[in-house]
Order: C-alpha cells, then sequence, then structure tokens
C-alpha cells in the first residue's frame, strides 16, 4: 500500500506498523535552547503587544529605538507597520531601508538577519523553530534565516527554518520556501520553485 504526500508532491510507502508509534509529549525537552531571563521576555512581551502588534501606528523610529534597547541590530530608515510579532528582538539583525509589513511574523527563537533594503510584506511569515516528527520526545530543532540585501519576501510567505533567501531574489505572495532562494530568482508555489529571473 502506498500513500502521496501532498506537501513533497511524492508517493511514500506506508508504514504498516505506523500505528504502533508513539509520540510521548511528556518526555518533550527543549535541550540547551535559552531565550533568555524570563523577566526580559515579559517586558518585551509587554511592550510587543503595547507597541509593535497593536493597530497604533507608533512611529516606526521609536519602534526600532526600542528593539535596540532589547539587545536588535536595527539599521536606519526601517519601516515596521502596525500588528507585526518579533519573537525575540536579541535574536534580531534588520539592515538600512527595510521595510516590515502589517501582520508579518518573525518568530526567532534563534538568528534572522534581515539584509539592507528588505521588504518583508503583509501577513509573511519567518519561522526558525520546527519538530523532529521522528522522534519520539518531538524534539525542537532550531535554523536560523537570512534575507539578503533587496530581497522580497511578499504577502502571506513562508520561509521555513534554516532557508536564505538570496540578494534581489522574490519570494511571491503565499509561497513556501523549503530550500533556499538563489540570488535574481522569483519564486512561487509550495514548495517554491524558482520561475524567472527578477531582471
Amino acid at each position: 500500500m502506498r500513500r502521496i504526500s501532498r506537501y513533497f508532491g511524492t508517493m511514500v510507502p506506508a508504514d504498516e506498523n505506523s500505528s504502533s508509534y508513539r509520540v510521548d509529549l511528556s518526555s518533550y525537552d527543549t535541550g540547551d535552547f535559552d531565550p533568555g531571563p524570563l523577566v526580559k521576555r515579559l517586558v518585551w512581551y509587554l511592550v510587543s503587544v503595547s507597541f509593535f502588534e497593536c493597530r497604533i501606528p507608533w512611529p516606526s523610529s521609536f519602534k526600532s529605538a526600542l528593539l535596540s534597547a532589547f539587545g536588535g541590530q536595527v539599521g536606519e530608515g526601517v519601516v515596521i507597520k502596525p500588528g507585526v510579532r518579533i519573537k525575540y528582538p536579541w535574536f534580531l539583525t534588520v539592515g538600512d531601508h527595510c521595510w516590515i509589513g502589517e501582520d508579518a511574523w518573525i518568530d526567532n527563537l534563534c538568528a534572522v538577519t534581515l539584509g539592507d533594503h528588505v521588504t518583508i510584506s503583509q501577513g509573511a511569515y519567518l519561522l526558525t523553530g520546527n519538530h523532529d516528527y521522528r522522534s519520539e520526545k518531538f524534539d525542537l530543532r532550531m535554523e536560523p534565516i537570512s534575507v539578503e540585501t533587496g530581497a522580497w519576501v511578499a504577502a502571506r510567505a513562508l520561509v521555513t527554518p534554516g532557508r536564505t533567501v538570496g540578494e534581489n531574489a522574490v519570494l511571491s505572495a503565499g509561497a513556501v520556501l523549503l530550500s533556499d532562494a538563489e540570488a535574481g530568482g522569483v519564486y512561487a508555489g509550495n514548495p517554491a520553485i524558482r520561475v524567472r529571473d527578477r531582471l
């Protein structure tokens, strides 16, 4: 018997013993992951809810200053729209003249680096954390994300852990990036594939 994996578009054999496989979430352990002191995380949560995730259009310069105060590295001329979620600013580097659109979610359990002139559009999701589905303990896995200079992650696109969006690359609206996007390419679909050159 065989079953189809829609996510990867491949045929995989069904495991006759799959019903005996067991996930034991009571044994879950984050390993050596250290997101920072609890007090710092609580204060950041209050700041995030008050000034980033809310719909009040606080000045981008003010929000950039807050990110810097919490250990983020933020360049000049950064635009941060309302509704943005940033997990931990101390794991974030943002270059000069970047745009971060409404409802973008930078879920940075580890490093996320945005080069200069990067656009992260509305509802885009940068995901650094995942779980090992083969592990009984459902182990936490984290890999950094890099979006290089001039790249554009369009609306509702998803960048998965460990991926690089190359210089001047475009990840089209709703695309899911499961492998690196090469410089200057336009990527679309799920999983995202290169469909043309940007120029």
